[in-house]
């Protein structure tokens, strides 16, 4: 045995990647190559980005509506002809309740009399048009499909709630005619044959 002292190999300091196998260059090209794409890609809000964020609540609101909308639409409607027109509170129980009882966007609540009377001060005729045509953000006929007759009837209703005087909309002749036509038809009974002229 020598005393001598063996040399000690040499390291390369950790890190180093000159002397790393060529896998190893590749690999981390490759993660550098994928960060910087999709950097850019998500800073330039191309093709590339991996998300399509926005800070903007309403325009995610209003895509996810968008996307969940339905693809038709399917309306049923009870045929109409042979029922009488509806009162004032069932028109204003079926449909107009859903802004006036809340006071959505801006509408007068029922029975609010300081927000109804500069409303009742234009009269009748003027609130009837504003129902029938809709006004500001109310739609045409609230947004339902109701006859004029109606629309007055359910005017009427919230507009004496709060101390107007109008008085309800009678429901017009050819509204009443199919019922009235009926009872006569019924009523009358089936003709006889005439008796011959000889007495026989």
């Amino acid at each position: 045995m020598t005393d001598k002292p063996y040399p000690a190999p040499e390291v390369e300091p950790s890190g180093s990647l000159q002397n790393a196998p060529p896998a190893s260059k590749v690999g981390l090209w490759a993660v550098i190559a994928f960060f910087v794409i999709g950097g850019l890609g998500y800073l330039l809000g191309g093709p590339l980005a991996f998300w399509n964020h926005t800070d903007n609540a309403e325009q995610d609101a209003g895509m996810v509506d968008a996307r969940l909308a339905p693809v038709g639409l399917v309306t049923l409607k009870a045929v109409a002809a042979n029922h009488p027109p509806m009162t004032g509170e069932e028109v204003f129980k079926a449909q107009c309740h859903t802004c006036h009882e809340t006071g959505l966007n801006g509408s007068p609540k029922f029975q609010d009399k300081a927000a109804w009377a500069p409303r009742v001060a234009k009269g009748f005729d003027t609130l009837l048009q504003h129902a029938l045509n809709g006004f500001n953000l109310m739609p045409a006929r609230g947004g339902g499909d109701f006859k004029d007759v109606e629309m007055a009837r359910a005017v009427v209703y919230m507009a004496n709630a709060v101390g107007a005087n109008f008085p309800e909309p009678a429901a017009p002749a050819d509204a009443a005619a199919p019922d009235a036509a009926a009872a006569p038809a019924a009523s009358t009974p089936a003709a006889s044959t005439p008796a011959p002229a000889d007495g026989k």
